[in-house]
């Protein structure tokens, strides 16, 4: 029997682990692909964002701005890669400028201690590529970037390390409540807890209706995004966003923590919330879109297109609170800025535990670090493989991954089944080629560390495929004249 079942290993459920791995409590994270940071969490901008952006007296707000202030010393724990660059929120004509005082407004309601309102010539001095037309900003210091995939991976792994159980490839099926616990029907046996964290975003209303809560419901709404290498990341220093409209914050052109430009994304209605397929009309709408940001980049430099859908509730707010069935507590509609807001979330979620009549008793021994898997190069490596030295031995070239590196991600903790997660693990894949040169080594690396069979070692983590994608990187491409 657990304290806890939490369903969902994206980031909010694996920030709740992790919270909830500080206490005397046997929690058990269930999450049904076969790794974590599938799902929306996956395809996420990696945007952490300023206090500003959710509305002043909405738990959006509340939770964005706590959580903000949480990032710096959560990498300092676990190592995932953040860094604050900075945003600014673009206008052009006086209406733009209206809408971001209205901005400013709100983030001062807030707290935010960190906004200004810049004229063309302090834009500048920060954006020195922005196009010319812009006129005025709002200029947020506390927002940064972050791996979105390695922050969950990290989470989950410091979570395991002080003693939450992770089971992997566990779709739920039911849930049925007995004599004051719950037992959670899966594909891979029943699971009895004595509490549920239903965190499993785009299916959490599924999950709160197996229990007849249906005091909500999931309008997946899903954003594309084109990444670039990392030659053409001197275009932009900060997060560099438009004024937002009804559809959400718009178009931002950025660099992601690794250090490739990226540009992204638009929103869209779908009723599939596993069609994760990019279309040549709406990234020739993101290209326009971001020129009128940055005009200068080469979409011939394009590395790939991808896209994740949106946990957005019919409510258009957060949903964190134990339902009508004690017990159970859903974590719901977590869209933007859910990332940024995770560690404030899994704070609240511990609140409603102990208002629920959990007791809760900090371990002594909880070890709240977590090394890097990045291995400190020497300032003289040249990216030159020795073979007799893992850490020299090169395998992906693009990004220098070493074989040190990959054998360390494989023994995580984490089971690895797919070269894919190597490659959200080490960047081995992410670079020009991606993965033509280094998946088949990657592949035979988990096949002899693991020693299981080469033919159960997938590429993909999940069964989205990305045919489209590829073709749609082509087609791009060629559109730039």
């Amino acid at each position: 029997m657990y304290d806890i079942g939490i369903i969902g290993a994206g980031v909010i459920g694996s920030a709740i682990a992790r919270e909830l791995s500080k206490y005397k409590l046997n929690v058990c994270l269930i999450e049904k692909e076969k790794d974590v940071s599938q799902g929306a969490t996956k395809a996420n901008s990696g945007i952490v964002h300023g206090g500003y952006v959710a509305k002043h007296g909405t738990l959006k707000g509340e939770l964005c701005y706590k959580g903000n202030k949480m990032f710096h010393k959560l990498n300092e724990e676990l190592n995932f890669g953040y860094r604050k660059t900075g945003a600014l929120v673009i206008g052009f004509d006086q209406e733009d400028e209206e809408k971001i005082l209205e901005i400013y407004e709100n983030g001062l309601k807030i707290g935010c201690d960190d906004l200004q309102i810049i004229n063309y010539e302090e834009i500048k001095k920060i954006e020195p590529h922005i196009n010319d037309e812009v006129k005025v900003a709002l200029y947020s210091k506390s927002v940064g970037v972050t791996s979105p995939y390695e922050l969950v991976i990290a989470l989950v792994e410091n979570a395991m390390e002080n003693g939450v159980e992770l089971k992997l490839e566990t779709e739920v099926l039911d849930i049925k409540k007995r004599n004051g616990s719950f037992t959670i029907v899966t594909n891979n046996g029943e699971i009895n807890s004595k509490y549920i964290i239903n965190a499993a975003g785009l299916y959490s209303d599924k999950i709160a209706k197996l229990l007849n809560v249906d005091n909500f419901s999931i309008l997946p709404k899903k954003g594309q995004y084109i990444l670039f290498g990392k030659d053409q990341a001197h275009l932009v220093n900060s997060v560099v966003f438009q004024v937002p409209t009804k559809k959400g914050k718009g178009i931002l052109v950025t660099t992601t923590y690794h250090g490739n430009f990226m540009i992204g994304p638009n929103a869209e209605e779908v009723n599939d919330i596993n069609d994760v397929a990019t279309s040549i009309e709406s990234l020739e709408y993101i290209i326009e879109t971001a020129r009128k940001s940055i005009p200068g980049f080469k979409v011939k430099r394009a590395l790939t297109t991808f896209s994740g859908v949106r946990a957005k509730s019919n409510l258009d707010e957060f949903i964190i609170e134990e339902s009508t069935v004690k017990g159970f507590i859903n974590v719901a509609g977590i869209d933007s800025p859910g990332l940024t807001a995770a560690p404030a979330i899994a704070e609240k979620v511990l609140d409603i535990l102990e208002n629920s009549g959990m007791e809760l008793s900090k371990k002594e021994e909880f070890n709240p670090y977590r090394k890097a898997i990045f291995i400190k190069k020497d300032k003289d490596f040249d990216g030159s493989t020795e073979e007799n030295n893992p850490e020299k031995k090169i395998i992906c070239r693009c990004e220098n991954v070493t074989e040190a590196e990959i054998i360390d991600a494989i023994h995580r903790g984490i089971p690895i089944k797919a070269t894919d997660s190597i490659k959200f693990r080490t960047r081995a894949g992410m670079g020009a080629c991606q993965g033509t040169y280094c998946r088949s080594r990657v592949r035979e690396l988990i096949e002899k560390e693991l020693k299981i069979p080469s033919e159960d070692i997938t590429v993909e983590i999940n069964k989205a495929t990305k045919d489209s994608q590829r073709v749609d990187i082509k087609i791009i491409r060629k559109s730039e004249k």
